[in-house]
């Protein structure tokens, strides 16, 4: 993103003014100060790991599926998606709704499962019916390599973010601005614990979706309250005419693009809602009708500001210009912002500045909440899958301790990683975690909840080898070298054809947990049948409710 002065002046919109940027940094300012506040004030007990971990279910299913929801947009979902949206019309609407729609298949298929199965981490969910410390410490591995491409790419955004709202470029400043937010969200992580998290996520949706509301609102207000009118403006002012409004400007029209295109739909359904960090607030709820309550809530929620992101992103376009938001960034990261500001008209008021300034503070505290979510999963990883583990019985205190100390060695090498990949693009590390979730996570939660015969090894099977499938194909796609806006434009080792990994990936890691459990054997494979059927009504129905 480049910073303010550099948005040229399209109908009348010229940056942001200097009043806009004070209030926008007072607000920063307040909200960082308030949030630590509240981790300080919900923080758990020394020796309460159920308070640490779960914030002991004790938040409604309103207030949960609020958590929920704050957790699964994160600034990629409310900055991508919505760049996505307002430089490729159609194209972008599609992604907006498979992000709407992974969450409704996390809710339907595994919601409930995975609380009544797990009481901690993932690690607990599948350690249940295959334990031992080669899983736990596998589920750890992948939970990291999942989330901290995320992570980089919320911290990175950060600085951007300040440096196009504040009018700063210099590269010194954003890259403080990235340390000294990562120290506070590590902070985040390591006092407020799943109580303290859940309550920044909860203030970040009240804020992110009726700030959002707001704009959406003014927009369709702009052109007499008649979507086709805002859709039709969006195209003229497109530049690409009607194909703004058809399927293929973000991957073409031929066979292979369609095929690209349904395999990155896929990687976002299939990946989206299995993320860790996501799958963590199931433990939280007290009951499996409290999960099911809180999904609902979560869902509905999601939906709303799926259509507040698609009515700002064409707004966007259709007020400021598809060459602007291109200008201003390559990949329309500013659309939601642009769009927000184009709203409010040329005369702002002090009510709209207020209001301009709730925009963008509703999208730092999303950076915020966001790496705290992901942290947090990562360090409840790292400590209680790894640490405790190893000891038989682990004093709560020292847990929490560990817990804590794995925030920060979690967080200081993100901080560091987020600094240096700061001005590359981020999309293919976004991309990367989406393919972890759906071509190693959601194939072993699948087979780990609901294949009787599957294996130890077939679990193995597919956390490592789905990763590795990913994690080879993906230097090879085009979101890293072979274009202008890879992430490494001047380079070209783009040798896969796609997007994403997913049409390789996804099936791989299914093929790799099948062949993983045919090569442990018939014996293994019925013993882990009869265990599993000891313990399959409490996993699908919560008939018994056991913990560790």
């Amino acid at each position: 993103m480049n910073g303010a002065a550099d948005v040229p002046a399209v109908g009348g919109f010229t940056g942001f003014s200097g009043s806009a940027q004070s209030m926008s940094l007072i607000a920063f300012s307040t909200v960082a100060t308030v949030t630590l506040l509240l981790c300080v004030m919900t923080g758990p007990d020394h020796d309460d790991l159920d308070e640490f971990y779960t914030g002991y279910g004790s938040l409604s299913p309103l207030r949960n599926g609020l958590a929920i929801a704050g957790d699964y947009i994160s600034a990629a979902t409310v900055l991508g998606t919505g760049g996505v949206i307002a430089l490729c019309g159609y194209d972008g609407v599609v992604l907006a709704l498979s992000t709407a729609l992974s969450l409704m298949l996390l809710m339907f298929l595994l919601a409930e499962p995975l609380r009544n199965a797990g009481r901690f981490t993932m690690g607990d969910a599948l350690a249940r019916r295959l334990p031992g410390r080669s899983v736990r410490i596998t589920a750890c591995a992948v939970t990291i390599a999942a989330l901290l491409p995320l992570m980089l790419v919320q911290l990175a955004g950060t600085g951007q973010l300040m440096a196009f709202i504040l009018g700063f470029s210099n590269a010194s400043l954003k890259t403080g601005c990235v340390m000294g937010l990562g120290a506070l969200m590590i902070a985040y992580a390591a006092i407020g614990g799943m109580k303290g998290t859940a309550l920044i996520q909860i203030l970040k949706i009240v804020m992110l979706v009726g700030s959002g509301a707001v704009v959406a609102v003014l927009i369709l207000h702009r052109f007499d309250w008649d979507p086709g009118a805002l859709f039709a403006a969006a195209s003229r002012q497109s530049g690409a005419g009607p194909a703004f409004l058809r399927s293929g400007l973000q991957f073409g029209t031929g066979p292979r693009s369609r095929l690209d295109m349904i395999a990155s739909e896929l990687t976002v359904v299939l990946g989206g809602g299995v993320l860790p960090h996501i799958t963590m607030r199931m433990y939280t709820a007290s009951s499996a009708r409290q999960v099911r309550r809180s999904m609902s809530w979560a869902v509905s929620i999601v939906a709303l500001f799926v259509l507040v992101i698609t009515v700002v992103g064409f707004g966007a376009t259709a007020l400021v210009g598809r060459s602007v938001i291109a200008g201003a960034d390559p990949q329309g990261n500013t659309a939601y912002l642009l769009g927000s500001r184009a709203a409010f008209g040329t005369d702002v008021s002090t009510a709209e500045t207020f209001l301009f300034t709730m925009v963008t503070t509703a999208i730092f505290l999303t950076l915020l909440a966001s790496v705290a979510g992901m942290m947090l999963a990562c360090a409840n990883s790292l400590a209680h899958d790894v640490f405790a583990a190893r000891v038989q019985e682990m004093p709560a205190r020292r847990e929490m301790t560990l817990a804590r100390v794995s925030a920060l060695a979690i967080g200081v090498p993100t901080i560091l990683l987020a600094t240096l990949v700061q001005h590359h693009s981020l999309q293919p590390l976004v991309t990367l975690s989406f393919c972890l979730g759906a071509s190693a996570i959601a194939p072993a939660l699948v087979y780990g909840l609901f294949w009787r015969r599957y294996t130890r090894c077939g679990l193995l099977s597919t956390l490592i080898g789905g990763s590795l499938t990913v994690l080879l194909l993906m230097p090879g796609t085009n979101l890293v070298s072979g274009s202008p806006v890879s992430a490494f434009p001047h380079a070209d080792f783009n040798w896969f054809p796609f997007t994403t990994t997913g049409i390789v990936s996804i099936p791989a890691g299914f093929l790799f947990g099948w062949l993983g459990t045919v090569a442990s054997g018939r014996t293994e494979a019925e013993q882990q049948r009869r265990q599993y059927e000891a313990v399959e009504g409490w996993i699908l129905a919560g008939a018994v409710r056991k913990r560790d």
